[in-house]
């Protein structure tokens, strides 16, 4: 059975039921997007327990089918295959994915409005997160990286709060910014790549990253310096994809639209949005900027790892100058984001390791912080951190699993943010005596970021959840706050047990994924330290 084609095309296969489902039914659209999202978790569960360990430094559960094949004339032949294929590094965001798909639609049980327009929507998303995922093919990942824009636009623009529409349009231009320019260079490699067999021109994502399928004297071939502009066509080229991916991650300055966005979407979109959208840019710089363009890649890995220290930071600062919650969890994730970009700038395999499992912790976390916010939030419809005290005593439970959240955020041992925050800074730390690529007083700057994120979380705990009791709504607010209800249960729990599990058993995450990025990391190095001796770069852009 081809799993992967079943939990990308799923929620199409619903999403087509609900539409032509009459309006006297809108009550199932909740079940049919809930039932969608177990099942698509259940076929998460087969891959991870089909998936080779051993193997695990390669491709698995391939599917490649022909897609769009044309000839060219004199151009030759256009190749678009359907090809799709997990390993070690896709695998655990392919299962987390489906996790979080499964939080977000029972939070989704909130929306009361346009039913069958939102849940139609949201399958759609679900569908295009889990293909960026799995595809293989560089035309098929554009099709459904952008194909996630259109309904989070409408999705922000439509259930999102007061300021809806401006949050909506500038999360669409950022995006749209960086993919325009991202699809440029897509067509540039699709001119440097041949297929090996037919010697067709190829989007072949694989091929793309075998510097021997490259056409000599092309514009993106590693092995002839072409320039655009005075600037070596791949150093360019590079930093365009970089850019359209950073955008996602959210690093820093490109990160504006992220607390605007979070704060208008409905808690559904936010959970999916910091969960899941942000792993997509993080997956993009990996998979796509550093194993097509591993010579840049190691070129601008000093400018990479400061960008990632500068996010940590800037992000850990702001979120200590919040009152909103949800503004507050946003920049937090800017700076736990930051953890991943420094991480792989280090070209170490503990780096990257600590990198990918930082994705998964934070993808657990911000799940399971933004369903939180929104708990309260749609008890008493505020959010501002001086309007609550004492809130312990009136929801117990509610602010147990606070806590978890909170703790395992600040990278407590024994949950997973430790571990994946321990590994990056290790890597960084050990990257000047490996490679020499990033100094040690970036994993020093690295660390008080997990300070300060103590700082503005046991702040927060302290002023909303502790002391005397003293709510803005007085009275009427102490009836509405009342304490977790069993599908709040549903998603809370869970969540708490899986950064505990992974924080205590990270071979769970480790053996899924340590052989490929081991593997990865170090064919990457050498491949880009050779042709990065061979290209004679110019040295006015290393840092």
């Amino acid at each position: 059975m081809s799993w992967i084609s079943t939990i990308i095309f799923l929620p199409v296969v619903f999403l087509v039921i609900i539409l032509l489902l009459p309006s006297r039914f809108r009550e199932w659209y909740r079940y049919i997007t809930l039932g969608t999202a177990i099942l698509q978790a259940g076929i998460a569960c087969i891959i991870y327990l089909r998936f080779d360990q051993a193997g695990s430094d390669g491709f698995q559960f391939l599917e490649k089918v022909p897609w769009i094949h044309l000839s060219l004339g004199n151009l030759g032949r256009l190749e678009i295959d359907y090809f799709l294929g997990v390993d070690g590094l896709s695998a655990p965001l392919l299962i987390l994915s489906a996790v979080v798909m499964v939080a977000a639609a029972i939070s989704s049980w909130e929306i009361k409005e346009n039913m069958k327009g939102y849940f139609a929507l949201f399958l759609l998303m679900d569908a295009a997160i889990m293909g960026v995922f799995c595809a293989l093919d560089f035309f098929l990942f554009y099709v459904f990286y952008e194909l996630m824009l259109l309904p989070l636009y409408f999705l922000i623009g439509m259930w999102g709060g007061p300021r809806r529409e401006y949050a909506a349009l500038k999360f669409f231009l950022y995006t749209l910014f960086g993919s325009v320019f991202m699809l440029l260079v897509i067509v540039g490699l699709y001119f440097s790549v041949t297929d090996p067999v037919s010697g067709a021109y190829t989007f072949n994502m694989l091929h793309m990253m075998d510097a021997a399928n490259f056409v000599p004297g092309a514009v993106f071939s590693p092995e002839v310096v072409q320039t655009i502009l005075g600037v070596p066509a791949r150093l360019l080229g590079f930093a365009v994809i970089f850019i359209a991916f950073a955008i996602k991650v959210p690093v820093v300055p490109l990160h504006t639209w992220l607390p605007d966005a979070h704060v208008e979407a409905p808690t559904p979109i936010s959970i999916i949005l910091a969960g899941l959208l942000l792993k997509i840019g993080g997956y993009g710089i990996l998979r796509i900027c550093f194993g097509i363009f591993p010579d840049s890649a190691l070129y601008f890995s000093w400018f990479i790892g400061m960008l990632g220290v500068i996010s940590i930071l800037y992000g850990a600062l702001n979120a200590l100058a919040m009152k909103d919650l949800k503004k507050l969890i946003a920049y937090s994730s800017v700076s736990h984001m930051g953890f991943v970009l420094l991480g792989f700038a280090s070209f170490t395999t503990e780096g990257t390791s600590g990198a990918l499992l930082q994705m998964v912790s934070h993808g657990i976390l911000s799940t399971m912080l933004f369903f939180l916010v929104g708990v309260l939030y749609n008890r008493v419809h505020d959010r501002f951190i001086p309007n609550f005290r004492g809130l312990a005593s009136h929801m117990p439970h509610y602010t147990a699993f606070v806590m978890v959240a909170f703790f395992a955020s600040l990278g407590l041992p024994g949950f997973s943010a430790f571990i994946a925050e321990a590994f990056t800074l290790i890597g960084t730390f050990n990257s000047q005596s490996v490679n020499g690529l990033l100094p040690r007083w970036m994993a020093i700057a690295g660390s008080l970021g997990i300070l300060l994120s103590a700082a503005y979380f046991l702040w927060t705990l302290q002023r909303m959840f502790f002391g005397t009791t003293r709510f803005r709504g007085g009275e009427a607010w102490s009836k509405q706050l009342i304490d977790l209800r069993p599908h709040e249960w549903a998603v809370l729990l869970p969540m708490a047990l899986l950064t505990l599990m992974l924080g205590i058993f990270p071979s769970l995450f480790f053996d899924l994924s340590n052989s490929a990025l081991a593997n990865m990391v170090q064919e990457l190095f050498e491949t880009g330290k050779r042709h990065l001796d061979s290209l004679q770069y110019t040295n006015n852009l290393r840092f």
